[in-house]
């Protein structure tokens, strides 16, 4: 239930660009066991965007996954603020460095009003490091987790 039903929540993607995050998600998730999720809001209010990332990660119930090698790409559109969050299962893999780099390459996207292309290629290149250390395996694996994306305030 929204405490405000009448605020609405800014829509910050067109139908079209909404099914190309949807889709870039799909195809990262295919070749791994490994779950992605994106979580867009307005704002980041009194925590950093590492910390309020990781909020919602337990919050999503991120951290309940088999291999603990789910990743949350978030972003706070009106802070211009983002980060990544990765279980323990896959962070040990990539590194805090792995992170700061794919923060990086998106930042550089979006500092040419390219939101949605930088936001397809973390997702792709967090697929690509999911599958490399988590390889999808037909007999076990499972979608885990929605193939949303995930709107706050």
């Amino acid at each position: 239930m929204k405490l405000f039903p009448w605020k609405k929540i800014k829509d910050y993607f067109s139908a079209e660009e909404k099914e190309r995050l949807l889709e870039a998600i799909r195809l990262a998730e295919q070749r791994t066991s490994g779950e992605v999720r994106l979580f867009i809001e307005s704002r980041c209010k009194y925590v950093s965007a590492v910390d309020r990332a990781q909020e919602l990660f337990f919050e999503l119930k991120m951290d309940k996954t088999a291999d603990r090698n789910g990743t949350l790409v978030y972003v706070a559109m009106e802070d211009r603020q983002v980060a990544v969050f990765g279980d323990e299962g896959i962070h040990q893999k990539v590194s805090q460095k792995y992170w700061e780099e794919e923060i990086n390459k998106m930042l550089l996207h979006f500092k040419q009003m390219h939101v949605v292309d930088g936001l397809c290629q973390c997702i792709a290149d967090i697929g690509e490091a999911l599958y490399q250390h988590f390889p999808y395996n037909s007999q076990t694996d499972k979608n885990e987790l929605p193939d949303d994306i995930v709107f706050g305030k």
